[in-house]
């Protein structure tokens, strides 16, 4: 079901990304959209509401993130692999899929890589538990159905629905962006055809006041899930959560761990609007004698902090983690993982 007359008309007026449920996560401190200098044209009115009846939501699998997350906290780690490199796909699932619940394949702007079903269907023969990332900023609504039956098809845990970050003007110049889609709509279509989703949040972005109420419509649509984007400390992250239970939202949280030990793995964090870091803890790992050791106590320092706020069930850990490389940012992740579940 989608709501009218925005949804026939390409979204809200003026949305670079055709959003109806809009705002996305990347809009500006200043309030500009993440893709021009306009102020993001779904402040200072109403947000849209998912029409009546709430979608329904798939049971989760008896085994996948969702059930082990009902029994304790669980872990998620971000998949950074080389594009197109079966290989590396191998390399760093053996590392990371003993030390987490679960592997979050992502969506790049700056660089293609394997369709989504293939690449999750490699991971899933690596020995790793999916959830995939699906975004509508390069596929129309056609595709990105296609892609749901096939993530459907080869049995993924869950997928994260999502609009996308913007490609910026230098990114790729003469690429297309779609936006056929937003990430609420999106995550009905997946919800429609029985695959557990996830949606995101950016509890720092404006309009920081109505966030929590999109996690009520994100739910209504059919989210199972909430990962939280990177926040400047778990205090927030606390207060977030509490804003969310009392608008409505019942689904469980996991909340963004920044995982970085180098000036490269730590700025690359930084620079997407709507995601904050605590700069003070990314000063001090970048200082340290050993930042890799620092960046490292960090993290879990980060992580445990964040699984002690009522609602979060489980962390994900973002980012590259090394400029070193995938394989060397997959031994960071692990560590961490296997410390927060006290396996290292």
């Amino acid at each position: 079901m989608e709501p009218e007359p925005e949804a026939a008309t390409g979204g809200r007026l003026g949305c670079p990304k055709r959003m109806v449920f809009g705002p996305c996560g990347g809009v500006r401190d200043d309030e500009r959209c993440e893709l021009d200098a306009r102020r993001c044209v779904f402040l200072g009115s109403p947000l849209p509401a998912w029409p009546d009846p709430p979608q329904p939501r798939p049971a989760p699998a008896p085994d996948g993130l969702l059930a082990r997350a009902a029994a304790g906290p669980v872990v998620l780690a971000d998949l950074s692999v080389g594009p197109f490199d079966p290989a590396s796909v191998r390399r760093v699932v053996d590392v990371l899929a003993p030390a987490s619940d679960a592997l979050l394949v992502g969506e790049h702007a700056n660089r293609p890589d394997f369709p989504p079903t293939m690449f999750a269907a490699e991971v899933m023969d690596a020995g790793g538990r999916v959830w995939t990332t699906l975004a509508c900023r390069d596929r129309n609504r056609v595709v990105l159905e296609q892609e749901l039956s096939g993530l459907a098809a080869v049995g993924v845990d869950g997928v994260l629905c999502v609009t996308g970050d913007g490609r910026g003007v230098s990114v790729r110049p003469g690429v297309t962006q779609v936006f056929d889609l937003d990430g609420v709509r999106l995550t009905a279509l997946a919800a429609g055809i029985g695959l557990a989703v996830a949606v995101p949040e950016s509890p720092e972005a404006p309009p920081v006041d109505l966030r929590p109420a999109r996690v009520v419509q994100k739910e209504r649509a059919g989210a199972r899930l909430c990962v939280l984007n990177h926040v400047s400390g778990p205090r927030r992250v606390a207060s977030f959560v509490a804003a969310a239970r009392a608008a409505g939202a019942t689904l469980p949280f996991v909340a963004g761990v920044a995982v970085y030990t180098d000036e490269p793995s730590a700025r690359v964090l930084q620079r997407f609007p709507g995601l904050h870091l605590d700069g003070d803890a990314v000063e001090r790992v970048l200082a340290a004698p050993d930042p890799r050791a620092a960046g490292i106590d960090a993290a879990v320092a980060e992580a445990r902090a964040l699984l002690a706020v009522p609602g979060v069930v489980g962390v994900n850990l973002s980012g590259m983690g090394s400029a070193r490389g995938e394989d060397d940012g997959a031994q960071i992740k692990a560590a961490v993982a296997e410390r927060l579940r006290g396996i290292g």
